[in-house]
This record gives C-alpha cells, sequence and structure tokens, in this order.
C-alpha cells in the first residue's frame, strides 16, 4: 500500500476508533463494534473475537450472528489455540499452498488472527478474522487488528477487574450488615439487661416490703377460721385465703422474672428431654382429653443448657397451648433445623383461635397476657430463660393456630 492510499486507511481507523466508547456493564456490545469495525476496515467476511479459560474456547463477539451453540470450541488443535500458545499473529493468506500444519477447515481460505494481550503480556483470547479468497495483508492492515485486539484485551481485563471490585463491594456490604445486625442485636441485649436490673432492684424491694405484711395478713386469716364457726364467715375467709395464695404466686413469679437467670449447663439430648417432660404434662389436668404429638426431624441432637431451666420453659409453652385449644384437639411439637445448621428449632403449634396481631408483639412482656386470671409473667420468665441460652423466643399466631418457636444452639 502505497503512502497515499495508506492515509485514508490511517484516517478511517482513526475515526471508527474515536467512536468506540465502552464502560463497564457494556463489554458485549463493545466487542461486537471491534469484531465489526475489524471487519469492515480489512474487508473480512467473518471477523470474531474469542477469549479462553482452562483449554476452553468462547466465541463473545462476531460480525456475523452466531447461535449460543456455535460460540463453544475447544482450543486444542484450533487456529486460536495456536496464538495463544505462541503469543504471536498467525496469517494465512491462501490455504491451498500454505505449508504450515495450520490448516483452515470450511469455505475459507485466507486468515488473519492476532493475540489479545493485557497489560501484563497475559494472553486471553484472539481477534480472527476469515476470508473466502486468497489475498495478502499489507502491515497498515495487520497494525489496525492489533491495534483493535490491544482495544479489547484492555476492555476485558477492565470489566474482569469492575467484576472482582464488585464482587468485593458485595461481599463487603454483606459483612457491614452483618456487623451492623450484631451490634443492634448487642445494643438491645445490654438495654433490655440494663431494664431487668433496675426492674429486679425495684422488684426485690417491693416482693419483700408486701411480703411480710401478707404473711401475716394470711396467719390471721387462718386463726380466724378456728374461732368463727359461721358457715357465711368461712366462705368469706377462705375467699380471702385464696386472694392471699394468688398474691403470694404473683409475687413469685415478680420475683423469679426480676432475678438474673444464672445457669448451670450440661450437654442435654433434646429428644430424650422433650419425650420425658410430655410423659408427665399428659398427666397434667390441662391435658385431659387433649393429644399431644412429638416429632423429631434431628434424633441424637444434644443442645448445652439449665435442665430445670429449660424444662421450666417447655412446660410453660406446653400448658399454654393445651389451655388454648378444646377437648380432642392436638398440640404438636416438632424439633427441625434452625435458621442455621448451628442451631435447632423448637416449634410448638396449637390450633386454638388466632392472637390478635395488636397483642403478639407484646406477649413476651412483663404482665401482659391473654388469659383472664394470668400474671402475663410466664412467657416474660420463658423469653429471659431462652435468651440466657443464647437463644431465640418467636411467636406467630393466624387463623390455622398458634405456633412457638424456640431456637437454641447446638452443642459443638
Amino acid at each position: 500500500m502505497d503512502q497515499q492510499a495508506s492515509e485514508p486507511f490511517e484516517h478511517c481507523v482513526l475515526e471508527f476508533l474515536a467512536t468506540l466508547s465502552y464502560r463497564a456493564g457494556e463489554l458485549s456490545s463493545y466487542l461486537d463494534e471491534i469484531a465489526c469495525g475489524v471487519s469492515r476496515l480489512i474487508q473480512s467476511d467473518w471477523s470474531i473475537v474469542t477469549i479462553q479459560q482452562d483449554g476452553t474456547g468462547r466465541v463473545v463477539a462476531s460480525s456475523l450472528k452466531l447461535s449460543e451453540s456455535d460460540r463453544g470450541f475447544s482450543m486444542h488443535g484450533s487456529l486460536a489455540g495456536e496464538i495463544i500458545r505462541t503469543g504471536q499473529s498467525l496469517l494465512i493468506e491462501d490455504a491451498r499452498t500454505d505449508q504450515s500444519q495450520n490448516k483452515l477447515t470450511g469455505e475459507y481460505l485466507c486468515y488473519l488472527g492476532v493475540p489479545l494481550k493485557t497489560a501484563h503480556h497475559q494472553v486471553i483470547g484472539t481477534i480472527c478474522s476469515f476470508m473466502r479468497e486468497p489475498r495478502q495483508f499489507t502491515a497498515d492492515e495487520i497494525c489496525t487488528v492489533e491495534l483493535f485486539a490491544d482495544r479489547a484485551a484492555t476492555a476485558i481485563d477492565n470489566y474482569r477487574l469492575y467484576q472482582r471490585q464488585q464482587q468485593f463491594n458485595e461481599a463487603l456490604e454483606q459483612e457491614v450488615t452483618a456487623r451492623t445486625e450484631e451490634l443492634r442485636v448487642a445494643q438491645e441485649r445490654l438495654i433490655e439487661r440494663e431494664r431487668l436490673a433496675a426492674i429486679g432492684q425495684f422488684a426485690a424491694t417491693i416482693v419483700h416490703e408486701v411480703r411480710n405484711p401478707l404473711t401475716t395478713i394470711e396467719m390471721g386469716l387462718k386463726y380466724a377460721q378456728t374461732t368463727l364457726p359461721a358457715a357465711s364467715a368461712q366462705e368469706r375467709l377462705e375467699l380471702s385465703l385464696s386472694e392471699s395464695y394468688r398474691l403470694k404466686h404473683l409475687l413469685n413469679e415478680i420475683l423469679l422474672y426480676a432475678k438474673p437467670q444464672v445457669t448451670q449447663l450440661s450437654r442435654l439430648k433434646l429428644g430424650e428431654l422433650l419425650e420425658e417432660l410430655l410423659l408427665q404434662m399428659r398427666e397434667m389436668p390441662e391435658a385431659i382429653e387433649r393429644q399431644i404429638k412429638l416429632t423429631n426431624a434431628l434424633p441424637g441432637v444434644e443442645v448445652l443448657g439449665d435442665l430445670d431451666k429449660l424444662k421450666q420453659v417447655f412446660i410453660n409453652l406446653f400448658r399454654n397451648a393445651l389451655e388454648a385449644i378444646a377437648p380432642g384437639d392436638l398440640v404438636s411439637c416438632e424439633i427441625v433445623r434452625g435458621a442455621s445448621s448451628k442451631q435447632v428449632c423448637i416449634q410448638i403449634h396449637n390450633g386454638g383461635d388466632p392472637i390478635p396481631p395488636e397483642i403478639l408483639p407484646k406477649l413476651s412482656e412483663p404482665f401482659c397476657s391473654t388469659k383472664p386470671t394470668g400474671t402475663g409473667l410466664g412467657l416474660a420468665i420463658v423469653k429471659s430463660i431462652v435468651v440466657a441460652h443464647c437463644g431465640e423466643l418467636t411467636i406467630t399466631s393466624t387463623t390455622e393456630g398458634t405456633t412457638v418457636s424456640v431456637q437454641l444452639a447446638i452443642a459443638a
């Protein structure tokens, strides 16, 4: 190509390169533009951009339309594989007279392949052009394709860097979210502990001040029972004594709730614990004419727990579930995998009336109860014990019934 012919060609190349614009996320269309630009500038019948990974090649851009099944190929023995192996451009001007071992297949007789090299001189793919008729390539045409290959390699390398940066950012965001959630939970637990400490100190003082005069009143009522023979007086005294007993029970529960939960941990087989507990529960008044069914999907699973306190938790939950259903109905208990592989979940379900949505979030708060004669401390005590075991208590209620879930850590 003479000097005068070279200048218009260089002008076309520069003009086309000036129109190319690459931004992360637009790699496919950018490489298609490069393949079409190469095909147009050197007047090839077909140009493609390929990349290779682990011995497999893939056509990522083509000047002609390709189906998805035609895009993958084996690098072994291919012209693109030879270019990537040597890192050098490959030129076949006439396959009929070419003496090299690199053979063209199909209808094409002429070939020009150029490696895609990153800034670190790593060969990651090729730009290949095919012609049906033999021809000779000028040095300018080869330089043009190499220039396009440099642009394509830079775009692919930048895209991969962008993808790695995106993955790093996503991982970082997840880590920040997880740490933020851990901090929020820790702050909530700290606030809850401070609140319980304040309540405990106040409750202990009140219980102490009330219990002494209550004992005196109870002794006086019992003495009056022995000295007042009238039936009407006995009825009133009996009612007064029952109320004093109820008040004493309330004081004991307040003291139990306010008292810090100190646990004595040991390895417990959860299935055996609940089976033994249900044998006892079936003899209680609340279980008369009602059924309890235990399903254990994790036989042999163990937790680190305080035996007496966990018994208190599940007796309370089973009693609540039994009281919520009619005679003949069923309470089901399931031991299943928890929210994570390191947790076990105990789900106790009853088919009673749904709990009103406005009450549901407050059920584990002190003095909130759906029972006419309830103290509202049972579930509050249950939650404090579960939290002391680093567990979680959740309650859901629909028209199909109420489910109480207890998440506990599996013993390592």
